[in-house]
Parts: structure tokens; C-alpha cells; sequence
């Protein structure tokens, strides 16, 4: 019998989960929900994510979930009581999974900007050692960048030096990718950090801990990947988002347009 997932994101940030997801698990029939028509949360204020966030799990209700990966930060910082109390079934997050892989003192984190103002990667991490400290830096023109269609890498790049400046001043010894938008553009990233500091990526950590905590039956690396049991919803443009889901996941699916009754 499979375990029924559900995942939700703004858009395709939610991929780095899914995707990690798909190659390391077997067994599950996943739910992936993208919120495309307020695209992205990470401008909206905190009032605005809590009351999606409840309506998110009023989409999510009816579908028999064992569990629900939040792949997005944004709602992770504003809004995780809500998730982990209304449904009622496991939550796995990104903020505190990620905390139990910081092994150094001075850590930077990339989010955006209303994550940044919850401070909550902050308190976490600085909260697991007395000497740890986590300087955080808004990225606020990532996500409207990665969400197109085709990346400017010119632009991608411009932003990634503006963003990663202030951090490298701070000397950091490792850096989160706040957004799981962000692993998406990894290599760009990558290519303008000094090799000695180690990028964390949260979604890793949250699908360790996801599989860990149901024993979810790992998929043998060298058989191809099942996409049949994943479905797709949308909020807005869907033939958009289908063809986003093949350049990310290679993956050719239906994409169903749905409605999660806001005016917000």
C-alpha cells in the first residue's frame, strides 16, 4: 500500500523535494500542489502566508495524506503551526530539519524577504550552540527569475554576487539556501562561493527525515525513477507549469487547474 505525500510550493521551488523525493523513495503517491496564480510568497506579508496556509490545508483535506512536506520556506517561517495542527498527520519542515546539519559556528543563509523578517532560521540554529552565529541576507528578484520559462544566467548571476557580498564579508563557513527555489540555480551559486564553504541544501535534509521517520523502502539507483503516482495541481497556468515540469523533472504529465477559494 502506498504512502499518500503531500507537497506544496508558490511554483517549482517544491522540485528540489520532489525530485530528491523520486530518486531516494519508493512506494508513495505524491500531491504536488503550486500555488502559481500568488507566485511568490516570499513578498507577501505575515497575516497574507498564515490565512494561504489555511487554505492550503482545506485543499489538501480530502486527500487522505500520512504526511505533508512543506516545500516552502516562506510558509515554513510564517506559518507552521497552522500545517502541523490542522490536519492532523506528520509535518516534516525545512527550518528544523536543516538546523541538524549546521556543523560550523558562522553560518549565512539566502531567503527571502519575509522569511528573512521572521527571523527563524536565525533562532533555530543560534538556539543548537552558544557560539553560533547566522547572518541572513534577502533575495528578493531570485524567485521571479528562476520561475521564468528560460533563466537569464546573466541576471542569475549579477544577483548571486549582489546577494552572496554582505555573507562573504561575515567569513561564513557554510551557507543555507533558504528558498528551496534556490538549489534549482545551484551551480550559479556554487561557482561564485570559495570551495571551503559547504552550501546546505534543506530539502535533503527533510526528505532524510521524512524517509527515516516511515521507513520508506529506498529506490535502487540504477532502475529508472516511477513518475506514475505523482499528480500535479495548479492555481494558474497550467500548460506554463506543464512545460516547466519537463525542463525541470522530465516528467510529462497532466496538470490540473484547481481553486483554493481566495481572494487574497
Amino acid at each position: 500500500m502506498k504512502l499518500k505525500v503531500g507537497i506544496f510550493d508558490s511554483g517549482i521551488g517544491g522540485f528540489t523535494i520532489l525530485d530528491y523525493l523520486l530518486k531516494s523513495s519508493k512506494d508513495l503517491e505524491i500531491f504536488y500542489l503550486a500555488d502559481t496564480k500568488r507566485v511568490p510568497y516570499g513578498n507577501k506579508d505575515f497575516e497574507q502566508i498564515r490565512a494561504i496556509a489555511k487554505e492550503i490545508c482545506n485543499w489538501f483535506e480530502d486527500k487522505n495524506l500520512d504526511a505533508l512536506l512543506i516545500a516552502c520556506n516562506t510558509t515554513n517561517a510564517c506559518a507552521l503551526d497552522i500545517l502541523e495542527n490542522y490536519l492532523e498527520i506528520p509535518v516534516f519542515d525545512l527550518i528544523n530539519s536543516v538546523s541538524e546539519l549546521v556543523t560550523k559556528e558562522y553560518i549565512g543563509v539566502l531567503a527571502t524577504p519575509t522569511t528573512i523578517k521572521t527571523s527563524y532560521y536565525k533562532k533555530i540554529i543560534e538556539s543548537k550552540g552558544e557560539n553560533v552565529k547566522v547572518f541572513q541576507q534577502e533575495c528578493p528578484e531570485y524567485v521571479p527569475e528562476i520561475e521564468k520559462t528560460k533563466l537569464n544566467l546573466n541576471k542569475l548571476n549579477y544577483l548571486t554576487d549582489l546577494y552572496l557580498k554582505p555573507l562573504l564579508k561575515k567569513n561564513i563557513e557554510e551557507i543555507i539556501l533558504g528558498c528551496t527555489h534556490y538549489p534549482l540555480i545551484y551551480d550559479v551559486i556554487q561557482n561564485k562561493l570559495p570551495s571551503n564553504i559547504k552550501i546546505i541544501d534543506p530539502s535533503v535534509a527533510l526528505v532524510n527525515k521524512f524517509n527515516n521517520s516511515f521507513l520508506i523502502p529506498k529506490n535502487d539507483c540504477c532502475k529508472s525513477i516511477s513518475q506514475e503516482n505523482v499528480n500535479f495541481y495548479v492555481s494558474s497556468k497550467s500548460k506554463e507549469f506543464s512545460k516547466k515540469v519537463k525542463y525541470w523533472l522530465e516528467i510529462n504529465k497532466e496538470i490540473r487547474l484547481v481553486n483554493l477559494r481566495s481572494n487574497a
